[in-house]
């Protein structure tokens, strides 16, 4: 039977009530809309935050976000602490008050109770739109907890100790390189920044993918590019990539900003499947055959793919095949940009205090092999405290955010006076309250570190201060790599590959700095806090060297 067709009757009745529909739907959806503006306001306008000492704000737009933006180092979160304490409030978008806090009980509340205070919306779209949605540095919750425990054994100590290997390699491939730029003058002049990212994604690929990239030898191929677009600083402040970042309808909008990301993201997409496949097949092989494939079956990769096909984890907690591919772009991002970056903060660090440079040396220059271990690179004192003096003057993150997902108190470690001229002893915030942990600032701060707090001096390593031993990082008694059930899964990685390449290049080189140090400046590029040349910053991200040959007395 054929369904009866429309008379025109019905036909009448339907353009008649069609425009009472959409009337209705509109008139819903306005109300909803100011049903949520009421909502934003009442928390707004209620929220204890409010009282909080802290700056004006600077525009009725993105509040102070674009002070935070054009920031070149910690100076702003300093000059606000002086002025209104550890913990404060400010403006971001459309005035919604933010909180930022430098106190050290505040901060390891935050960081040690994942499960109340997690990325905001807003921030893990960002970085969704690079990493992809299934990256554990977006999920939350149980699958980001089912997701650490499952990549856990691929940085662990053993892991480390194998790989270590790969980066001294390497380190000694770019040596070479280096070595080979050098002509009759007797110098060159290199971008460090360049050659410290291709050389970290050279590492990236072999030891998380057994990959070659081969960055170090080659032209740059497509994925270096599409991250270099993606991590290269703006130098201007896109208010409106700010506005999408909180407004999902205005992602509809295509900018050329989203386009890169997107671009980058079908890349690694692209390029992380095939990886799977081929760690796939390698370790179906390996079991199979019974053998063990050396770095094949040593990669970060394939440890993460026999965890997840191990037949003792239950199904439920298994993660999908777009989730692994996921985490190649997060393995890539994190191994390659951060760990890039953090090296060339320290080149720059080195050229800035010849008297480090030398005793470094010495140091280093005092192990009879081109070829050290793991144990080897960490029984290097100087060169351990000029890694972490590295990072925590440059920290590559330069600030966190988090956003409270239930109401809660914040305890804190100093007494703070409100507007009203009460005085708390903790803060109570509510649900969707935003809170911002300058790790810059802490990092550099003078109450903690004392007044030559932003003084490049590794010595002070050999006793840091006892205010250190209260912030709750991870690692060198900084927040760097975070604290908590979140801090970085791969900053025993990280710290290792640093040694490895700065053992090597220091070795060879002696570096010098090709601009006035003035000249050089940081700038947040996407999530990374890399340098520049003030003068030019057209230029992008850099750091110009001039490297000659260390000739040995």
């Amino acid at each position: 039977m054929h369904p009866p067709s429309l008379t025109a009757a019905s036909m009448h009745t339907m353009r008649q009530l069609l425009p009472k529909i959409l009337g209705s739907a509109i008139s819903a959806l306005g109300f909803y809309g100011v049903f949520k503006l009421l909502a934003f306001l009442y928390h707004e306008l209620t929220s204890s935050v409010r009282l909080l000492p802290g700056p004006p704000s600077t525009s009725w737009i993105y509040g102070n976000l674009k002070e935070i933006s054009n920031l070149e180092d910690s100076r702003l979160h300093e000059e606000w602490g002086r002025a209104y304490g550890h913990t404060t409030q400010y403006k971001g978008i459309l005035g919604m008050v933010r909180m930022c806090t430098t106190d050290p009980k505040a901060v390891n509340h935050i960081l040690m109770h994942p499960d109340i205070y997690q990325k905001p919306a807003a921030n893990r779209h960002a970085l969704a739109s690079i990493l992809g949605e299934g990256s554990l540095l977006v999920v939350e919750g149980g699958k980001h907890k089912t997701q650490r425990k499952t990549m856990n054994p691929a940085f662990g100590l053993i892991q480390t100790r194998y790989l270590t290997e790969i980066f001294i390699e390497k380190a000694i491939e770019l040596r070479d390189v280096w070595a080979s730029h050098i002509g009759e003058s007797g110098s060159a002049q290199i971008d460090a920044l360049s050659w410290m990212s291709r050389t970290a994604l050279d590492v990236i690929g072999l030891a998380g993918f057994n990959y070659k990239f081969d960055a170090l030898i080659g032209e740059p191929n497509e994925l270096s590019q599409a991250f270099s677009t993606v991590f290269q600083t703006s130098v201007k402040f896109e208010v409106f990539s700010l506005l999408q970042n909180f407004f999902p309808p205005l992602r509809l909008i295509k900018t050329k900003t989203s386009r890169d990301r997107q671009a980058a993201h079908e890349v690694m997409s692209r390029i992380g499947s095939e990886l799977l496949a081929s760690s796939k097949a390698g370790v179906a092989l390996a079991e199979k055959d019974g053998i063990d494939n050396g770095l094949q079956s040593r990669s970060l990769l394939s440890l993460l793919v026999k965890a997840n096909m191990s037949a003792s984890v239950p199904d439920h907690q298994k993660m999908s095949d777009e989730d692994v591919i996921d985490q190649v772009a997060t393995f890539i991002a994190a191994g390659h940009e951060t760990t890039g970056t953090g090296t060339t903060w320290a080149l720059f660090a080195l050229t800035q205090n010849l008297r480090v440079q030398a005793q470094l040396r010495e140091e280093v220059l005092g192990v009879v092999t081109d070829t050290p271990s793991m144990e080897e690179l960490s029984a290097l004192p100087y060169l351990d405290a000029v890694i972490r003096e590295t990072m925590r003057l440059y920290a590559p993150l330069p600030s966190t955010t988090r956003v409270a997902d239930v109401d809660d108190i914040l305890p804190l470690s100093t007494p703070l006076t409100d507007s009203k001229g009460d005085v708390h002893r903790s803060i109570v915030l509510k649900k969707g309250q935003w809170v911002s942990i300058p790790v810059l600032a802490m990092n550099r701060s003078k109450s903690i570190w004392g007044e030559d707090a932003w003084e490049f001096k590794p010595e002070r390593w050999q006793s840091p201060p006892d205010a250190a031993h209260d912030i709750p990082g991870i690692w060198g008694n900084t927040l760097t790599f975070m604290g908590g059930p979140r801090a970085c899964i791969g900053w025993r990685f990280a710290v290792t590959e640093m040694k490895a390449l700065l053992f090597t290049l220091v070795r060879s080189f002696e570096l010098e700095l090709a601009v006035p140090p003035e000249e050089i400046v940081g700038k947040l590029s996407a999530v990374v806090y890399r340098p520049m040349v003030k003068s030019n910053r057209e230029a992008g991200n850099v750091l110009p060297l001039i490297i000659k040959p260390y000739q040995r007395a």
